[in-house]
């Protein structure tokens, strides 16, 4: 008797030559991509234009010549290493993002394996994340996401295993993750909570795993703290991150605000016109500004807040946008061929994660016997990071960019429903 569909796909999966085949797409479609050569544009253009100014020595600096902290240093700060050592080149962008994704899908195979309890459904993750196009896209464009993502996962690979080295080099890598995006430390409570929370009893844990957040936070303060001073011998005051949070308020929260970014508001565009105000005092004029408006208009800032999340999560894809301007050889019908699987794709790695919720939690219901397993565990983490980008957004706007870094964990999510779904057809 010929084997299933279902039971074909379990035994490709646990194939042993399976994960290299899936780190081999991986690595041959990001190749791909960086052989288009895409230049560097707006904020891609800035972070390589500030790697490139580190890596010759002359510090991080504003296009006018300027110190400046608008823009966190995380990334071309590794930029700049990456510059030292192969030279400054659009080709050493791609391959040092090429080499974070690497990286990334091997955090995310192992970290996947604690997260669904499956070989099957880790290997079905990974291979996910190595054929989704919008991470392909990514791979040549020196924006801060693909980095960002290898920290993030990183991160919570590390958080998510005890140990006091892992809690050493959690804080740490934590702190180089806060440079490239300061509101990253929301993740340390979510990755900590969940693994205080999957065991019982709590109350005898809790002085532990508090001393393990404070530690972990004040390593990575520790990281922080030497830009921080930079700023404040800089700039003249203390800036622990950048200079940009009053500006991403404001546009965010305007007259003009329908949940995303609206640099064109009229209020937004007469700060910029002014040229009384240094960094720093722009930075507070827009924060004033959008927080006097969310004072005055209260109702309007709560109804944007499902229209921000919406701007956040419904679309996918953007990373072709710079290939219509930057790329050498950029065909409109190809990239939007590619933009409309990778919707696809996208659509259906959020429905899957959406339904994985229902099933893991009846599956815990059943197991022990009627007993039941606890609600909280591992399982969870996709759903906590993917929470941590839709907070921020509520507050200031959704961009579907920011959602990057949250898709390996819902890819994991996802094959996780899918291989319940195969098992469920096995039993049948």
């Amino acid at each position: 008797m010929n084997p299933s569909p279902p039971a074909l796909l379990q035994r490709l999966l646990l194939h042993r030559r399976f994960i290299a085949l899936a780190f081999a797409l991986l690595v041959l479609l990001r190749l791909g991509a960086i052989a288009l050569a895409v230049t560097p544009t707006s904020d891609a253009d800035f972070y390589y234009s500030r790697a490139a100014s580190l890596a010759a020595g002359l510090g991080y600096l504003a296009n006018d010549g300027h110190a400046t902290a608008y823009w966190p240093p995380g990334w071309p700060m590794a930029l700049s290493v990456a510059f030292r050592l192969l030279g400054t080149s659009i080709w050493t962008v791609g391959l040092a993002n090429l080499a974070a994704a690497a990286l990334s899908g091997w955090l995310l195979l192992d970290l996947a394996r604690q997260v669904t309890g499956s070989e099957s459904a880790a290997r079905l993750a990974l291979l996910g994340y190595a054929v989704y196009p919008n991470a392909v896209l990514y791979t040549p464009l020196a924006l801060t996401e693909v980095f960002y993502t290898l920290l993030l996962l990183a991160s919570c690979w590390l958080l998510a295993r005890p140990g006091a080295w892992r809690t050493l080099a959690g804080g740490l890598v934590l702190g180089m993750a806060t440079l490239v995006k300061a509101q990253t430390l929301i993740v340390v409570p979510l990755v900590l909570g969940i693994a205080l929370l999957r065991e019982r009893p709590i109350l005898p844990r809790l002085p532990r795993a508090l001393g393990r957040g404070l530690a972990v936070l004040a390593l990575a303060g520790a990281v922080v703290l030497p830009w921080s001073m930079r700023n404040e011998r800089e700039l003249g005051r203390f800036v622990a991150v950048s200079t940009n949070g009053g500006i991403t308020l404001l546009t965010g929260n305007n007259d003009s605000a329908r949940g995303g970014f609206t640099p064109e508001d009229p209020v937004v565009r007469a700060l910029d016109a002014r040229r009384d105000l240094t960094e720093l005092t722009y930075d507070d004029a827009a924060k004033r500004l959008g927080l006097d408006w969310i004072r005055a208009h209260p109702m309007r800032f709560a109804v944007l807040m499902p229209l921000k999340l919406a701007k956040l999560w419904v679309s996918d894809g953007e990373g072709v946008w710079a290939y219509e301007t930057g790329a050498k050889h950029y065909d409109a019908r190809a990239f939007l061929l590619i933009r409309a699987a990778n919707q696809a794709l996208y659509w259906a790695v959020l429905a899957l994660a959406l339904l994985a919720i229902p099933l893991t939690l009846l599956a815990r219901l059943r197991a022990g016997g009627g007993a039941g397993l606890g609600a909280v565990d591992w399982w969870c983490l996709p759903y906590a990071i993917a929470a941590y980008p839709s907070a921020i957004a509520m507050v200031f706007s959704g961009q579907s960019r920011f959602h990057f870094p949250a898709m390996p964990f819902l890819f994991m999510a996802a094959a996780s429903a899918m291989v319940f779904w195969l098992e469920r057809r096995r039993a049948d």
